[in-house]
């Protein structure tokens, strides 16, 4: 049903409007006066799609109740009607956030237009609520699902920075622990959530086209800018810019981000004109960026400007606790998706769950469920479809009684993951002994010293 709000003191001309507005199906409900508008809309709550409202009421002036309105967190599409309306009224308007000013005797052809534009500027601001709810009953703090005492720790933690206005924060954990789901709990349940949340993973751009992607470029810039560009700090303004793999960004770039963050502003690529924002960063990484710092490979006042609060994700083999809980809400979602009805999960698929290590995470845990579910001709979760070690076999990545290691190939794990997974298990079968590690591993002392620095797996950064 589309509604609409008519504060206008002349009798005959509200009644017209109503009469009109009403033949066309919308539900209209006319005030003579800003008493009985403040009475509908303040005190009783009701958010019509668009007002039709007269500036000058006998009990007070429309743009001083706009401005009322507004403050009690009023939203709807403002037009007002007036015989007298001043260039400083009409700017006040705009500043109120009205949609025109139409001057008395009133057109009906610019009304019908504006009304017009009033519906879709309407339609297009309930979209954007309705998706904001749905995000944000989708990602409150009960989204990151686990019984036991670190999951516990972690809502709690997320639960309390979304209460406060923090200007960065910095996730850690290892890969496929949830760092994304975390980053948009803190969004969708802090204050910023009716704003946009905008995300980019920092290892997926070269350098150059990483800079132009976070502060845009003007047209010319550099071979290619055909066009001006708005950055991703742009598109975040007012909300949440997500950057994940920070510690994959280049140190020259990490100097621009410091002072854009520091500053709050910033140029574009090729461009003179400074940019104000207000954006929060929530900053991820698998790496130990404190380690890092100190090495020199990341900057040390951009990681103590970001790392205000931080928050660790606990790996899904230090919860098994978790593991049943999970499997619930995936095999639920995955029912839904699918249109399966998978039911029970047998006693021998929940041993082969929690004996394995998962070092893709709740990542793979997703994925295996995911496969069993969709493959599944039952009420049962299928045992033959897990993919993971057979019984006698722990910690599925690697068997300790063999000279092997097992690995997820379902996506859960990077190329580059793999490799650093591989290394640090043959580092400690050898009790890092970096000679007989080489020599398992087939390669030379000097690329396994280079790999276990790029890596951070020296004894002394895996305790950092």
């Amino acid at each position: 049903m589309r509604t609409m709000t008519i504060i206008e003191d002349e009798r005959l001309l509200g009644s017209e409007l109503k009469r009109r507005f009403e033949r066309d199906g919308w539900q209209v409900t006319l005030c003579e006066t800003l008493g009985d508008a403040r009475h509908l809309l303040i005190e009783l709550g009701f958010a019509p799609s668009i007002v039709l409202s007269d500036m000058n009421l006998p009990d007070g002036n429309g743009l001083d109740f706009l401005q009322e309105v507004r403050e009690a967190g009023g939203l709807g599409e403002w037009i007002f009607l007036s015989g007298y309306g001043t260039r400083r009224d009409i700017e006040r308007a705009a500043e109120l956030g009205a949609l025109d000013f139409l001057a008395k005797p009133i057109d009906d052809h610019k009304l019908d237009l504006t009304i017009a534009a009033a519906v879709r500027g309407a339609r297009q601001r309930q979209r954007i609520a309705d998706s904001t709810e749905t995000a944000a009953r989708k990602f409150s703090p009960e989204a990151l699902i686990g019984v036991s005492a670190a999951a516990t720790r972690v809502r709690t933690m997320l639960t309390q920075l979304a209460r406060v206005p923090i200007s960065s924060v910095l996730i850690s954990g290892e890969t496929g622990t949830g760092k994304g789901l975390a980053a948009k709990i803190l969004h969708y349940s802090g204050e910023r959530s009716e704003g946009p949340f905008v995300d980019v993973n920092c290892a997926a751009f070269p350098k150059d086209l990483l800079e132009s992607q976070l502060f845009g470029h003007e047209s010319g810039a550099f071979t290619g800018a055909k066009g001006r560009h708005r950055g991703l700090l742009e598109q975040a303004d007012g909300g949440t810019l997500f950057l994940d793999e920070i510690g994959e960004m280049d140190l020259g770039l990490q100097s621009k981000l410091l002072k854009a963050l520091e500053d709050q502003r910033f140029r574009r690529v090729g461009g003179e004109r400074e940019i104000e924002v207000d954006v929060q960063l929530v900053a991820a990484s698998n790496r130990n960026l404190r380690q890092m710092a100190a090495d020199g490979d990341f900057r040390a006042d951009l990681y103590h400007r970001i790392s205000v609060f931080e928050v660790t994700l606990p790996s899904l083999r230090d919860r098994k606790e978790d593991i049943e809980p999970l499997v619930d809400s995936l095999v639920s979602e995955f029912n839904a998706q699918a249109g399966k009805h998978v039911a029970r999960v047998p006693a021998a698929v929940w041993t082969a769950l929690k004996d394995y290590s998962w070092p893709g995470n709740v990542r793979e845990l997703r994925n295996v469920i995911e496969r069993c579910v969709l493959l599944s001709s039952g009420p049962e979760l299928p045992v033959e479809w897990l993919g993971l070690p057979t019984a006698g076999q722990r910690d599925g990545a690697a068997v300790e009684s063999s000279d092997t290691i097992r690995l997820p190939l379902d996506g859960s794990m990077a190329l580059d993951e793999m490799d650093r997974f591989i290394i640090q298990t043959a580092l400690e079968r050898h009790d890092y002994n970096v000679m007989a590690t080489a020599r398992a591993l087939g390669t030379t002392r000097e690329t396994l010293r280079y790999r276990i620095q790029k890596y951070q797996l020296a004894p002394d950064a895996k305790r950092a």
